[in-house]
């Protein structure tokens, strides 16, 4: 796979996570009987501290990573060691080739790490956000689901 498909697909499938995790807004009901006026004005309000105590705000785009390993990279640097230990045992090209395999596996391997560790932060940092939110408009009189 091309590093620009690679990068394509690490940016969709971070802005997935994003229209995900917007679209498990919490449902805010007024339950001591506040305009819509004033529901709009407590949400905006909510919103903005839940971001100050948080760090973290779900209406900005988040920050795209690229993949950190390159599995033509890996099997670059596989080719290389296999080659090295193929020729000490009569076969450079046997190892060459085993060790491109195994490098570029490697690398992606390391790439879904780093992508699934990203989705774990982001994750935590939006259930935190929610529940920050929440508070607050608990603490407004609004029942929060």
């Amino acid at each position: 796979m091309k590093r620009t498909n690679l990068i394509a697909l690490a940016c969709v499938l971070t802005l997935g996570i994003a229209v995900a995790s917007w679209a498990a807004h919490p449902y805010v009901y007024p339950a001591k009987g506040q305009s819509t006026e004033q529901q709009q004005k407590d949400e905006w309000e909510c919103h903005q501290w839940a971001v100050q105590q948080t760090g973290f705000d779900p209406s900005q785009p988040i920050e795209q990573s690229v993949p950190r390993y390159s599995a033509m990279g890996g099997a670059a640097r596989g080719a290389a060691l296999g080659a090295a230990g193929g020729a000490i045992g009569g076969n450079a090209g046997e190892g060459a080739a085993i060790g491109a395999a195994v490098g570029g596996l490697r690398s992606i391997m390391r790439d879904r790490q780093a992508n699934e560790a990203q989705q774990q932060a982001y994750s935590d940092a939006s259930a935190g956000y929610d529940r920050a939110y929440g508070a607050c408009l608990q603490g407004r009189g609004y029942t929060v689901n």
